[in-house]
């Protein structure tokens, strides 16, 4: 068994996973990967399976050594990741040998980067996952971001064997933009608002606010008005609800949301598009487009799809190489 050692800290560096299901009930908030198909794709280009922990680096990475041979992958936002100050690439795998330095350079397209160590980062599991709940101080490396000092431990593979590079074809990555159209379904509260207001609401462009973190993102731009109160007795909130509190200004529930709210909620972000939203930083622009469930659902079967796809073709390369 091998470690890595982070001798910087980065902006804000957490373990995570695909979340900690089953235990909304109980007040606990799913957490994981903010872009869980960045996320994904980083564990399969090194051989783990698609859940298992990683590194989640948002704007500025950390400083990493690392004590043993390992194949690592780089995925999500360009931060500008150099091996020993040669620049490597986003959305590909390669062999990193004991002693070899990993520095980021800072984000230049996307805000979150995932990466990944064959064999997986060995942490104690909370609740069935190893993601990190900052306001909860739990999961991931002692239920906080990493700090100078820390060592991770990885858990034993043969994967780092193999020397090549393993590139994510063109056509599977996606297009990170400082403008998106986000993807929505109706609310469970839309026949709250009136029709203009919900005009208002698909004909505006808003900026994400600098008071935006895993747990909800703030935007600032048209305030959304209520046929009557804002206020609703509280309810379940899911992942991607677009709740209008009292001031008008819409609030998106991430990853590290609340599981209840009581505001109303005028609509909901498709699964597929909490991806884009991860990769968004403050003040760039969104605006939002209606679909209907059944589209929803396909595009969520499609990028399934394509992440299997991905899976076979990279299995593949170490089944020849291993």
């Amino acid at each position: 068994m091998g470690s890595l050692i982070v001798n910087k800290p980065g902006l804000l560096t957490t373990v995570q996973d695909q979340g900690r299901y089953g235990y909304q009930r109980y007040g606990m908030p799913v957490a994981g990967a903010m872009d869980s198909y960045a996320f994904q794709i980083a564990n399969l280009l090194v051989g783990n399976e698609r859940s298992a922990p990683a590194l989640e680096l948002t704007l500025l990475g950390p400083e990493i050594i690392f004590e043993d041979s390992f194949r690592i992958a780089i995925t999500g936002g360009e931060l500008g990741a150099e091996i020993n100050g040669k620049r490597i690439y986003s959305w590909s795998s390669v062999k990193i040998n004991s002693g070899d330095r990993l520095t980021f350079k800072g984000a230049q397209q996307g805000c979150r980067a995932y990466l990944s160590v064959s064999g997986g980062i060995e942490v104690e599991e909370v609740m069935g996952s190893s993601s990190t709940y900052l306001r909860g101080q739990l999961g991931g490396y002692l239920g906080r971001s990493l700090k100078s000092g820390d060592s991770l431990k990885i858990v034993d593979t043969n994967k780092g064997d193999f020397s090549g590079i393993i590139k994510v074809p063109t056509e599977y990555l996606p297009e990170y933009k400082d403008k998106s159209q986000i993807r929505v379904v109706k609310g469970p509260q839309f026949n709250r608002f009136s029709q203009s207001e919900i005009d208002k609401f698909f004909n505006s462009k808003y900026l994400i606010s600098t008071q935006s973190d895993r747990m909800g993102y703030r935007l600032e731009g048209a305030r959304i008005s209520h046929q009557q109160s804002s206020d609703i007795i509280s309810e379940g909130i899911s992942l991607g609800a677009i709740q209008i509190p009292g001031d008008g200004q819409p609030i998106i529930m991430m990853v590290d949301h609340q599981t209840t709210g009581g505001y109303t909620k005028i609509a909901n972000v498709i699964s597929v598009d909490i991806a884009t939203l991860a990769q968004m930083k403050p003040s760039e622009e969104i605006s939002f487009s209606m679909i209907d469930i059944k589209e929803a659902q396909s595009f969520y079967h499609q990028r399934e799809a394509m992440i299997r796809e991905l899976e076979q073709m990279i299995n593949k390369i170490y089944l020849i190489y291993n």
